[in-house]
């Protein structure tokens, strides 16, 4: 069973751990490193402070144990949300964690942010994410502008 997680500042341990599990398994999925949230980099006030700025911090749990994240945060226009840090355990993967995310996030940015529109950017190369997104409806809308290695994705049901 998958179950849904509200993130608060107060639960930054438990988001750590996540973070830092994604960031060491999927390096290459996330703008930031490693490396970037350890050492000095590894201290609960700036733990606290990515939950306090990112408006959605989602953990998801099967059969009780933590196994993916998503956040959802505003993006560079004001009308956009963007989906980030999305990270799914390898134990988990294929059964649905990615795609209740996906489906929460929809969900929230419909209930708290009417009239947004959803964009991700996802590297070119993580083709299983890509297609998780395809199959929620979005659509590739070029290069991304942070990024020559990623594609921006739009989601259609969302107002451009």
């Amino acid at each position: 069973m998958i179950d849904v997680l509200v993130i608060q500042p107060d639960d930054w341990q438990l988001w750590r751990a996540l973070r830092r599990q994604a960031l060491s398994e999927s390096p290459a999925a996330f703008g930031s490193t490693l490396a970037d949230w350890s050492g000095a980099g590894d201290k609960e006030l700036r733990w606290r402070g990515r939950l306090e700025n990112v408006a959605l911090n989602l953990v998801l749990t099967l059969d009780g144990e933590p196994m993916g994240m998503v956040s959802a945060t505003a993006a560079r226009k004001a009308a956009d949300v963007e989906l980030i840090s999305l990270w799914v355990a390898p134990a988990a993967r294929g059964r649905g964690v990615g795609d209740e995310a996906v489906r929460r996030v929809l969900a929230w940015v419909r209930t708290e942010h009417p009239g947004s529109r959803l964009v991700l950017s996802v590297k070119r190369s993580n083709r299983p994410a890509s297609l998780l997104y395809q199959r929620h409806g979005f659509i590739d809308a070029g290069p991304s502008p942070d990024d020559d290695d990623e594609v921006l994705m739009i989601h259609p049901d969302t107002p451009l």
